[in-house]
């Protein structure tokens, strides 16, 4: 099993108000509105395959190709479409289960913040 690097030292933040770095919306992702995405990664494997971080989204409708992923909402609402799939309704407090290779579009309502770990295939 890969492991998460271990930072210097434990640390603590507070979710809702932890600073988050841009991350670029691909053009074609967009489906309707202006979402803006950030983000700040927490931890990462060495060899790349976990990720642990938090991501945000503001309104809007996007597209995506998921990744195993483990999240938990902190705050805000979206409307998950998993092509073939469930309609997934996830808002403040939520867990949500994604599996590689998932078709999703996401309908956000209103901005959303999640704590999430992801697993990646090896390069």
């Amino acid at each position: 099993m890969t492991t998460i690097e271990q930072s210097p030292a434990p640390f603590a933040l507070h979710v809702p108000d932890a600073d988050l770095e841009p991350e670029p919306l691909d053009p074609a992702q967009i489906v309707s509105g202006d979402p803006v995405v950030t983000g700040r990664v927490l931890g990462e494997s060495a060899d790349g395959t976990q990720v642990r971080g938090l991501w945000q989204i503001t309104p809007g409708v996007v597209t995506d190709t998921e990744a195993d992923e483990l999240f938990v909402v902190v705050s805000g609402r979206a409307t998950i479409e998993v092509e073939g799939g469930p309609v997934l309704e996830v808002g403040p407090g939520d867990a949500c289960v994604l599996r590689a290779g998932d078709r999703t579009t996401w309908t956000v309502h209103e901005t959303l913040r999640k704590a999430y770990h992801v697993t990646l295939p090896r390069a």
